[in-house]
């Protein structure tokens, strides 16, 4: 009935249970602004066994929930004076999207904003441990999945990735597309790595802003190169000549034997 329980209207009619009102009327009409075109529905959902020990429990939890409200709002005051000075780096990172404050907050205090300690974004992303470990027993190849990095760096590029799942930018598209290939997992770890690249050029350089390279990159760039690559092979069967690709342009290498 109610968009938020904790609202003006819902926190009106939880005081009034405690204070003793029962009437579902009386109770209905301590709604608010839009909430009031559904009284009927709310005297309707507030009949029912509401008893003094009720009462007592729904207080408990009300005066639960506002302590741990408070707690929150200290925490986020104590985030962002630890913040502030870097606001600046926090502020570009906040445009990375799937990014809000809190997580550009979180990738800060995980990565550090020196990145002159990683030589390259690839650097960072090994640290992170969002890259795939490779193992070669007995000479072969195989995946083993990412190693155990930084838990709480993990859960912050897990949601800005959530986050990009359904959104019609680059991420995302890159999210769906690895989803149905190999799995949610990978994808999520694909994200993340994409993310954290970014991440490395927005704070190595300081003039560096995010422009989403949008969703149908994939299309008009790597599924162009693919398709050039293709027609290259086609090409080379043909004629028997080694083709290759460079600079947009087939370019005969040498004759095939």
């Amino acid at each position: 009935m109610l968009s938020e329980l904790h609202g003006v209207s819902g926190r009106a009619m939880m005081h009034a249970l405690i204070a003793g009102e029962r009437d579902p009327r009386t109770l209905a009409g301590l709604a608010k602004s839009g909430a009031r075109k559904k009284t009927d529905q709310l005297e309707e959902a507030l009949r029912g066994f509401f008893t003094d020990h009720h009462a007592t429990i729904l207080k408990m939890m009300l005066d639960n929930s506002d302590r741990i409200g408070d707690q929150i709002a200290a925490l986020d005051a104590l985030i962002e004076d630890a913040i502030s000075p870097f606001s600046r780096e926090a502020t570009r990172l906040a445009d990375i999207v799937g990014v809000n404050t809190v997580a550009a907050a979180e990738l800060i205090a995980e990565t550090g904003v020196d990145m002159t300690r990683f030589p390259s974004a690839a650097h960072l992303v090994s640290w992170a441990k969002f890259c795939p470990q490779t193992h070669q027993p007995a000479g072969k190849s195989m995946s083993k999945g990412r190693g155990k990095g930084n838990p709480w760096l993990a859960g912050t590029l897990g949601r800005i990735a959530f986050a990009n799942s359904r959104a019609d930018t680059f991420l995302g598209t890159r999210y769906r597309r690895l989803a149905r290939r190999r799995g949610k997992q990978k994808a999520i770890v694909a994200t993340g790595n994409s993310v954290l690249t970014v991440v490395y050029h927005l704070l190595s350089d300081p003039d560096a802003t995010f422009c989403d390279l949008g969703p149908g990159y994939y299309e008009s760039r790597i599924n162009k190169h693919r398709r050039a690559r293709d027609l290259a092979t086609q090409l080379q069967t043909l004629t028997g000549q080694h083709i290759a690709i460079r600079d947009g342009k087939a370019v005969i290498t040498d004759t095939a034997a």
